[in-house]
């Protein structure tokens, strides 16, 4: 069998930890280190386009809602206070990628809109880091992929009922 750099961690701390369960450390380190390596391609990615992690963010969570969205819409998806994403707003706005609109519901309101500029930058780190999600997992078959998903899951659940609850 093929050795990860786990392997090794694993090798150091077992004699200084005799109690550390491997499979438990084996599993935790290896969701840690590839967090961290799709966070650094994620990184590159926005690197690549010219754009800020905020600014993906921000395009991300619009886009989520079909590239349009009122501003108290995007700061509850954010996690941020309504005056946070205006700032984030105008910056988009003067790079092009974003525009706001009167609402179409409501006169009083202003919704925003992702631009094509803004849909395509936003696709293109996008694309960037889901291919780099394929060539990662594409080393398991379909069953596989779905039964490690399945088994995250059951994961999850535990994390987020437990004492730290469910994030935002």
């Amino acid at each position: 069998m093929e050795r990860d750099w786990t392997d090794g961690h694993l090798e150091r701390w077992l004699p200084v930890m005799p109690e550390l369960d491997p499979d438990i450390e084996g599993a935790i380190t290896r969701a840690g280190e590839l967090t961290r390596h799709l966070r650094k391609v994620r990184e590159q990615a926005l690197t690549d386009v010219e754009l800020e992690r905020f600014e993906f963010d921000t395009l991300h969570k619009l886009a989520g809602r079909a590239g349009r969205a009122a501003p108290s819409e995007l700061a509850s998806d954010l996690g941020l206070a309504p005056a946070s994403v205006t700032g984030r707003l105008d910056a988009l706005e003067r790079r092009g990628l974003v525009l706001r609109t009167p609402s179409r519901t409501d006169r009083r309101r202003v919704d925003v809109e992702l631009t094509d500029g803004g849909r395509a930058i936003w696709r293109k780190a996008l694309d960037t880091l889901g291919g780099e999600e394929h060539r990662v997992l594409g080393v398991l078959d379909a069953k596989e992929r779905r039964q490690l998903s399945d088994l995250l899951r059951r994961v999850m659940i535990a994390a987020e009922s437990g004492p730290a609850g469910r994030r935002s």
